[in-house]
């Protein structure tokens, strides 16, 4: 089981140079707009993601970044919509997307790719909502306005750092990645750039809701090469990273794992505004993406400063081989580092709202099987069948608790 390795905090003494070129205001600038009604949650194939693409190309035309799609900075593509979101079977309806993609060449034989996605739901329509039947839009700021405006500020911090990095950079938003990473996945399969040049992938995806009071990143990936403990060593930074091997997850960094390029994927962790309407602007801390976005500019400098990475695999995982019939309508803490599956937040209507669970409850149990981790808890999940009923043991306010849940 390769979930948490290490979790740390970085106290020595590499000085981040980027405070004068990654501005709070910048982010909320991208942020504020990529997230307003006017983009209509940026859908893929809607008036709203063509809005968006054309903000990121405006960006990157401005900063002089190479277009490196293949119609100029966009790469257009058609796919079906999944069955299952965050899957790789295609089923349903044909949809249209545009990845925009962007290059800085320092005249180096290697680059590293810096990405995210920069599509959302749209409207309460899409199959992941979980704000269905109120006619609302999903602006989708933290997910993903939040790592698309990282990409626009990495990007522009690499072109005026005065320094010319051993590296070529490859800038690349996504489209997609909310019907099941189709945009990377349509990109590593059609790259516009050879893929045994890249050094590794570095995306971002739901970064703008740092926690202040914990102050902690969730950095995965870092087992896909043995080379990622040099970037993380001898950093200064007032974030706590918890750090996890595994290659595969569900964002954009899987499509690069999946083609053995090392991949990192920077996320300050799951909300209850997560797929909903009130994933909003006012909910980002802007100060805290600022510091996250220091942190992986420092660690992409190390990167450009290393020889080129080797790729290792990683062990898959258990929950990406369980399948499921049923869901407990929870999102779970995945920065919980204690014993057993820390709920996050309880979703309306659902078996865990309606047998009484709440947000901040520790499950320790569910029917037979202990619960020490989420590995455990998706485990469990998969042995149940819809309508089947079964106790669920939790811990509140340091009380120990059971109730009756019907799947």
């Amino acid at each position: 089981m390769n979930k948490i390795l290490l979790l740390l905090t970085l106290t020595t003494s590499f000085k981040i140079s980027s405070a004068q070129l990654i501005t709070e205001a910048k982010i909320k600038k991208h942020i504020t707009y990529l997230a307003s009604d006017k983009l209509q949650g940026r859908e893929p194939g809607t008036k709203g993601e063509q809005l968006a693409y054309q903000y990121i190309q405006k960006q990157f035309k401005r900063m002089d970044l190479l277009p490196k799609g293949s119609d100029g900075y966009l790469q257009n593509f058609t796919y079906k919509t999944l069955a299952s979101p965050h899957d790789t079977i295609g089923l349903g309806k044909q949809k249209n997307g545009t990845n925009v993609v962007a290059y800085l060449d320092n005249n180096a034989n290697y680059t590293i790719v810096i990405g995210g996605h920069y599509d959302h739901l749209g409207y309460d329509e899409h199959p992941s909502s979980l704000d269905k039947n109120k006619k609302l839009i999903h602006n989708g700021a933290d997910d993903n306005a939040s790592g698309t405006a990282g990409v626009i500020e990495l990007a522009n911090y690499f072109v005026n750092n005065d320094v010319k990095e051993k590296y070529n950079f490859l800038f690349i938003c996504f489209s997609g990645e909310e019907d099941g990473l189709i945009g990377s996945k349509y990109y590593v399969n059609n790259p516009t750039i050879d893929l045994n040049t890249i050094q590794c992938m570095i995306n971002m995806d739901m970064v703008g809701r740092l926690n202040d009071s914990t102050k902690k990143v969730m950095v995965y990936g870092v087992g896909t090469s043995p080379g990622y403990s040099n970037a993380f060593a001898n950093l200064t930074t007032p974030l706590t990273l918890a750090f996890d091997s595994s290659g595969i997850g569900p964002s954009d960094q899987t499509s690069f794992y999946l083609k053995d390029i090392p991949a990192l994927h920077f996320f300050t962790g799951q909300h209850s505004d997560y797929h909903k309407s009130s994933d909003d602007t006012e909910k980002i801390n802007y100060a805290g993406e600022k510091l996250v976005l220091d942190l992986i500019a420092a660690v992409t400098e190390k990167l450009a400063d290393q020889p080129k990475l080797t790729f290792t695999k990683t062990k898959q995982p258990e929950q990406q081989r369980v399948s499921f019939k049923v869901t407990l309508g929870i999102m779970p803490d995945y920065t919980f580092e204690g014993i057993g599956l820390k709920i996050d937040a309880v979703n309306e209507g659902k078996p865990a709202e309606k047998a009484g669970l709440l947000s901040g409850d520790i499950i320790t149990e569910m029917g037979a099987v202990k619960i020490e981790n989420i590995y455990d808890y998706m485990k469990a999940l998969g042995t149940f069948k819809k309508g089947e009923t079964s106790t669920i043991v939790i811990t509140r306010n340091k009380n120990k608790m059971q109730f009756n849940l019907t799947f």
